[in-house]
């Protein structure tokens, strides 16, 4: 018997491509994303998967809606077994030069959204006593890097709260993992990559920030490649908390817990290329 699976931010990406591996493999999905052609291609594409699916177009800021999404998916389904908190917008920006409003939507998105989500469905599982919470987190989420201060500090709170939360449901049987890339071959890191001012004392390193991005964008994993390790994660008996999509995250993270921080973050600017 195939899972029920809630997705958010599931229209384009590697949300998109873990709802027709979904599908493929005899689960259900349910999901919303506020692209409403997107959903709609989507929803195209599972019927002709032939997976049963509920799409919505939902903003993740409408946090009544949410609660009408999550009433609809357990009158249709009965149950919930897994929810992939997949929508997050990036920032890039030297923090001197950050738009707080702007940050503030940011952290609103990808922090409160995600909590909206969990908390929409975790009633369900605990009275089943069974379920898995899994979040779409970042390498940044425990390694900040340069010029993305507010999007690390709202991966950083995406760990956080799944680290506290670990604590509290585990015992009425809820899982909770998280995802940790660091780059996926996308169009994410573009739609953020904008260079500060000419007048601005952080313009040429953040020039040779993008530019060293980029670079790595073009041999990151692809979406299916990471959707495929996403994909082991919902279908995992015990997942683990921790999953890394990519070596450079694995290999970062393990520097992170030997190496002195005066190297680690020696190797952190010589790898992104903005040396002084």
């Amino acid at each position: 018997m195939g899972q029920i699976v809630v997705i958010t931010g599931l229209a384009d990406g590697m949300g998109r491509h873990v709802a027709t591996m979904l599908a493929k493999a005899g689960h259900s999905v349910a999901g919303f994303d506020v692209d409403e052609k997107g959903i709609a291609s989507l929803a195209s594409e599972l019927k002709s998967i032939g997976g049963d699916h509920l799409l919505e177009t939902i903003d993740i800021t409408d946090r009544p809606a949410i609660l009408k999404f999550r009433d609809q998916v357990l009158a249709r389904y009965g149950r919930v077994d897994t929810v992939l908190s997949n929508v997050g917008i990036g920032f890039f920006s030297p923090f001197e030069e950050v738009h707080l409003e702007k940050a503030l939507k940011c952290l609103e998105i990808n922090v409160i959204g995600a909590a909206a989500i969990f908390q929409a469905f975790l009633p369900s599982m605990r009275e089943r006593r069974a379920g898995k919470l899994i979040a779409m987190s970042s390498l940044v989420g425990r390694i900040p890097f340069p010029f993305e201060s507010i999007y690390s500090a709202s991966k950083f709170a995406v760990t956080g709260m799944m680290v506290s939360m670990k604590y509290e449901v585990e015992p009425f049987g809820i899982q909770v993992a998280l995802i940790e890339p660091a780059q996926v071959s996308t169009t994410f890191a573009a739609k953020i990559h904008v260079l500060p001012p000419e007048n601005s004392p952080y313009r040429d390193r953040a020039r040779r920030f993008i530019e060293r991005d980029n670079e790595l964008i073009k041999t990151a994993p692809t979406p299916p490649v990471a959707a495929e390790k996403i994909m082991k994660v919902i279908e995992a008996e015990k997942p683990a908390f921790f999953n890394q999509i990519d070596f450079m995250s694995s290999f970062f993270l393990w520097l992170n817990q030997f190496l002195p921080k005066s190297v680690r973050d020696a190797i952190l600017v010589n790898h992104m290329n903005i040396k002084v």
